[in-house]
Order: C-alpha cells, then structure tokens, then sequence
C-alpha cells in the first residue's frame, strides 16, 4: 500500500485551525467541568440533604448516560423544549462540562472523605470554624490527593471533544474527516490526527504525574 500524505501537507492550515478550536473548546471544558463539579462535590458532602438527594441523582444521571446522548440532547432536544437554539461550539461546551462535572465532583468527594476525621475533631477542639476546616485543613490535603484523578478527567475533556463532531464543530476530528472524504486518503488523515492527539495529551498527563510526585507528601497525613 503507498501512502500519500499530499493532502495534509496541503490542508495543515486546514487541520491546525481545527486544532486550535479543539484546544479551545478542551480548555472551556476543562474549566467549566472542574469548577462545576468542585462546587457539585462540596455541596454533596457538606450541604443539606435535601440539596445532596439532588446532587446526587445529577451525578448518577450523568454517568448512566453516554456522553454523546448528552451532547445531541442538548443540541437538538433543548431548542425545541425552550425555544433556545445553541450554536454547536456552545452546546458541546455545555453538554461536554455538565457530563464531566459529575465525575469531578465524585473526585472531589473522595478526596475530602480521605482526610482522616481526626483532623476536623482536631480542628473544632483549636476553636476554628466549619468553613475554616475545610478551608484550611481538608482541601489542602485533599487538593493534593486529587491531583492523578484531575490529570485523567483532564486528559478526557481533551479526547472527548472529538465527539463534538458529531454536531459540526469545526474542530480537529471534523476537519480531518473533511479532508480524508475529499482526498480518499483516510489512513494518512485519521492516522495522523491520532498522532496530534497523543502529542497533545500525553505531555499533560505526564506533566500532572511529575507534579505530583513532587508534591504528593504534601497530602500526606
């Protein structure tokens, strides 16, 4: 078999705007996603119980649900109970973070119930408060606990943008998709999109390990 990669090198521009939106819309989930379920997390392990049946039922909700279930819900079910219309870059950033947030907030969740209970009773004999407990004495240590679960969801919120394509997002996957349909050359194409996303995620996801590891005993306890 001979392999022609003439179309990418003719369509780079093509593909690196595609890029260039991914990394976009992967930096708007990243965002959204880890404040979204920071707050979801907190409030499920430390607010009311009515507050924590709801939460709750959003967590499960969303991971019993696909993800791409979630994304063409948004784009093409909501338009039409509100009257709405999302253009395709939002309705992937929404769908995409309120997807991920769920498994967030079960991250940040885990990593405050990991603190021992013998720091908060610690904390209310010093006098300090709730809120300065949490504050200053779990998150710190959970933050740091958290940190190899944060890479992996961060990792995904990268991979999981290939799927807005599904919408017409115009981003790395639905432009090399264009290409390999007009070149008839879909191993090269595919083959080298593959190689861009492993560029781009696995530097991240290395980079959040080496971090770690430097300061992992700062979670120690």
């Amino acid at each position: 078999m001979d392999f022609n990669f003439d179309p990418i090198l003719q369509s780079w521009r093509f593909l690196l705007d595609g890029l260039r939106v991914t990394l976009l819309l992967a930096l708007g989930v990243a965002v959204c996603s880890f404040v979204l379920g920071t707050i979801v997390g907190l409030a499920r392990r430390y607010g009311p119980k009515w507050l924590r049946v709801v939460l709750v039922f959003y967590i499960d909700s969303m991971r019993a649900i696909p993800v791409l279930v979630v994304l063409v819900w948004i784009y093409f079910a909501l338009p039409a109970l509100t009257g709405v219309n999302l253009p395709p870059f939002w309705s992937a950033m929404f769908a995409l973070s309120f997807h991920l947030a769920a498994y967030v907030a079960e991250v940040v969740r885990a990593g405050i119930e990991s603190v021992r209970p013998g720091q908060v009773r610690a904390g209310l004999a010093l006098g300090m408060s709730g809120p300065q407990i949490v504050r200053k004495i779990v998150l710190p240590q959970a933050i740091i606990r958290m940190m190899p679960s944060f890479g992996s969801l961060l990792s995904l919120a990268i991979k999981d943008t290939a799927i807005a394509a599904v919408i017409a997002v115009p981003e790395l996957m639905r432009r090399a998709d264009a290409v390999a349909g007009q070149s008839y050359a879909p191993v090269e194409v595919f083959s080298t999109v593959m190689i861009i996303y492993f560029l781009v995620i696995f530097p991240v996801t290395r980079a959040v390990d080496i971090v770690y590891k430097r300061i992992s005993f700062l979670g120690r306890s």
